[in-house]
């Protein structure tokens, strides 16, 4: 059984998107999703430093677009793709409902423009920042947060919880930290997925509520509690259900942990990152025993994920795949 999963915001390096444009065909894609998010992707992608990319209205587009980058170059090589389940953390949801057939491409990059610009303008009011907690114990860890005054924003699994709110809430923390645990600041321009970020919930809910969306074609599972989204046309959620979560995500928490348990519960065999991959086959490798796991990082990657695609997939349906699909 194939899961497909998308990376949120941190996960972008300088020039990350360079090797993807030799890729024939990916230079006109990038473009279009620069055009639809009215930002400069090839730029950002390619040259821009990492300061630049830090910057929450340019970081957000830029993973949605390299996630879709990603999928589609591995589509190229098997139309017929379909995971069996597909998820995202945090903005990675915005390429996760892509996957879904929840958004198209350009909807993903135009939906996921407003909601940076909106969380950076939310980030700008007042100083604020996140720092994962690595290690200790669970109870401790959560305990040392609210004592230092701040938000659990990222419940990540694999010993990994995310800190949120006032810089500082975090110095406390990094001059008291749980016990057997470290504190490691994060390259991120605000409070994400805590109160902090009400301001922005407040501008890119109407927005996200009157988008062009379609209900999902594939189980999508949601940031919120990790369950598969239900109902709607195809039994996998409704349009209207996904744009409500995606805005009411920016200020909950994101409960990747339980996304994983799912992912088990699921029977999930094979996991596939889309780039800029690493950050969530790392938590899998701590959380999903036995599940084989791909991080496409570069286009030098899609050969081993498309393997890992046809055995899982071929898997999930009992079928082994076809002298078509194998040559495709």
């Amino acid at each position: 059984m194939l899961a497909i999963v998308c990376p949120g915001q941190g996960s972008q390096t300088p020039g990350f998107l360079s090797p993807w444009l030799e890729l024939p065909g990916t230079a006109e894609r990038l473009d279009a999703l620069a055009d639809a998010a009215g930002t400069d992707l090839r730029t950002h992608g390619t040259t821009s430093d990492a300061e630049t990319i830090r910057d929450t209205s340019v970081a957000q587009p830029l993973i949605v677009a390299a996630s879709l980058l990603a999928y589609r170059a591995l589509e190229d090589a098997l139309p017929a793709l379909r995971p069996d389940v597909t998820a995202g953390h945090s903005v990675g949801e915005l390429a996760a409902a892509a996957v879904a057939g929840v958004l198209d491409d350009a909807g993903a990059a135009g939906l996921v423009a407003v909601r940076a610009r909106a969380m950076a303008d939310a980030a700008a009011l007042e100083p604020t920042g996140m720092s994962a907690v690595v290690g200790g114990d669970a109870d401790e860890v959560l305990a040392a947060i609210e004592r230092a005054g701040l938000h659990p924003a990222n419940v990540n699994g694999g010993g990994q919880v995310v800190a949120a709110g006032s810089l500082e809430g975090l110095a406390r923390l990094a001059a008291e930290p749980p016990a057997r645990a470290r504190v490691i600041p994060l390259q991120v321009a605000g409070a994400f997925h805590t109160p902090y970020m009400q301001p922005a919930v407040d501008v890119f809910g109407p927005v996200a509520a009157g988008w062009s969306a379609q209900d999902p074609t594939l189980p999508f599972l949601s940031d919120a509690d990790g369950a598969p989204y239900a109902g709607g046309a195809h039994g996998h959620g409704s349009a209207a259900d996904v744009l409500a979560r995606l805005a009411q995500q920016v200020v909950a928490p994101v409960r990747w942990d339980l996304c994983q348990q799912t992912l088990l519960a699921l029977g999930v065999t094979g996991l596939v990152e889309l780039a800029p991959a690493g950050v969530l086959t790392g938590l899998a490798r701590r959380s999903l025993p036995g599940v084989e796991t791909v991080a496409v990082k570069t286009p030098a990657d899609l050969e081993a994920a498309r393997d890992l695609v046809l055995r899982h997939a071929a898997a999930s349906s009992g079928a082994a795949p076809t002298t078509e699909e194998t040559e495709a």
